[in-house]
């Protein structure tokens, strides 16, 4: 099995070191790593060239992280494809490994049910010591109803076959910050595929981001938020979104 990793970077510098050695310390072998650049201004593309574990590396204008997410995904060959943003990192060395073996068919051999999604908890970091916790999100294992309370799964903890992207396609680039809330509402309303949960911190990601950052993108989220749910035909829009929002004050506590 092979897991193709996507990164999208934009004048990354500072932090593209600790990515390339969260890829170089994954215990499992066979890994693409995939870096989708928007022509950094800075050193970002230099210091990604020394890396041995880089698979493919594209500097080019983008449209945004979504068009350079779903270019990465054309260029995927891997049969599981994950994403890891340029501010985050692996939540450990074995990260990786355990995905695999979740797709795997050894690790599912008494119920032979092989998931088509795999995806697990993330914890919210300060920006400047990945160590220290701001936020823990724990998901749960999906049944359908969590979709009318506005629930979702951490999107970068989020592992997928890329069979899932040759049905769905690819994220709506006319989106600045909901595109992959509405991707999760296609993919986890499609009832022909099996969904695993992992009760286990997948991802680390930085506070800042482009969902974190600041009251003005925080606004424009919620307004995409509720474009979604009125596209995706999900039931009051308005209540959804409420329930989501409050949703997040458990993950303060649980820190």
């Amino acid at each position: 099995m092979k897991i193709s990793v996507i990164t999208a970077t934009l004048n990354s510098a500072k932090h593209i070191p600790e990515i390339i050695d969260c890829i170089q310390q994954q215990s499992f072998p066979d890994i693409e790593w995939i870096v989708v650049d928007g022509q950094s201004s800075d050193d970002s593309v230099e210091i990604l060239k020394k890396s041995n574990r880089l698979s493919r590396l594209v500097s080019e204008s983008d449209r945004g992280i979504y068009d350079a997410l779903n270019k990465g995904i054309r260029m995927a060959t891997g049969d599981v494809i994950g994403f890891l943003h340029s501010d985050d990192l692996f939540a450990t060395s074995k990260t990786l490994e355990l995905i695999a073996r979740e797709f795997s068919v050894s690790s599912n051999e008494k119920n032979n049910i092989i998931p088509d999604v795999v995806y697990g908890d993330l914890v919210f970091t300060a920006l400047q010591d990945t160590n220290k916790i701001v936020r823990y999100w724990k998901s749960k294992t999906f049944k359908p109803n969590l979709l009318y309370r506005g629930w979702m799964p951490p999107h970068p903890t989020l592992f997928m076959r890329r069979e899932v992207y040759c049905k769905h396609g690819f994220f709506n680039t006319n989106l600045k910050c909901a595109s992959d809330y509405d991707y999760i509402i296609r993919v986890f309303q499609d009832e022909t595929l099996v969904k695993r949960y992992i009760p286990k911190v997948i991802t680390k990601m930085r506070m800042g981001g482009t969902s974190t950052g600041g009251i003005k993108k925080i606004i424009n989220k919620k307004k995409e938020d509720y474009w979604v749910l009125r596209k995706n035909n999900m039931p009051f829009p308005f209540w959804i979104l409420m329930v989501k929002n409050f949703s997040k004050i458990h993950q303060l506590i649980l820190k």
